[in-house]
């Protein structure tokens, strides 16, 4: 759901969206880790943090990192994402998986209240906050991110199809021949319909996944702690 080419730099636009390719869709992420009572910090940084640097944070970051990437490795392997993804004109056919995520995250956040009681603007400043507060290791990481994400309310953006232009505008600044992916939104509108369908059917299978794999994650962390403190016969 969100493996895609790293580059540098960046400036802001307007908005303020997408300065870097990793700025683009963190909404589901968000939402599932807070749903799951996860780290949400390990979500930001599910996208930055590579290889062996995992080991240099807390055990509840990592833990969200690799809830992040599980969520991108059940997302991507996904019969409706790929059928999502075949909709993008050949054109465009390289960028399917860029345009998709962001895509999705527009989707959740128009239907927003299938999935959550509680507003999405209330969710956003939740979040916000949550973050801001957090301490340890992935603040310095993630702080120069959430202080655009809060300015710009990235979160709260996603439900507004002129700002996903701009995000994806802004990705094809940083892609080498970036220039074909420009004007990508016009694939979203394209297929509106059928990409807002894929989503309704795909996310509560997501939502489900991410249950059962935090279930399973927690009752293993309690079979270790549990052996851990067994006190040795003899």
């Amino acid at each position: 759901m969100w493996k895609r080419r790293r580059e540098n730099g960046g400036t802001t636009d307007d908005c303020g969206f997408a300065l870097r390719i990793i700025d683009v869709n963190f909404l589901a992420h968000l939402f599932l880790a807070d749903r799951n009572n996860d780290s949400l910090s390990g979500q930001l940084l599910g996208d930055i943090v590579k290889g062996r640097a995992i080991e240099g944070f807390e055990p509840d970051i990592r833990h969200g990192i690799a809830f992040h990437r599980k969520i991108d490795a059940y997302s991507d392997s996904h019969a409706v994402t790929r059928a999502s993804r075949s909709r993008i004109s050949p054109q465009r056919r390289r960028f399917a998986g860029v345009i998709i995520d962001v895509c999705y995250d527009h989707f959740l956040a128009r239907h927003w209240h299938r999935y959550s009681e509680e507003p999405l603007a209330g969710f956003c400043q939740r979040v916000y906050g949550q973050l801001a507060s957090e301490q340890g290791r992935s603040t310095e990481v993630i702080q120069p991110l959430l202080k655009r994400m809060v300015a710009y309310d990235w979160l709260g953006g996603y439900r507004h199809i002129e700002k996903i232009a701009i995000v994806l505008d802004r990705v094809a600044g940083r892609l080498t021949r970036g220039d074909r992916f420009l004007g990508a939104v016009t694939e979203i509108l394209a297929s509106y319909k059928d990409l807002e369908r894929d989503f309704l059917f795909f996310f509560p299978d997501l939502m489900e996944y991410s249950s059962e794999y935090i279930s399973a994650r927690n009752a293993s962390e309690e079979r270790r702690t549990q052996h851990n403190v067994r006190v040795p016969n003899g």
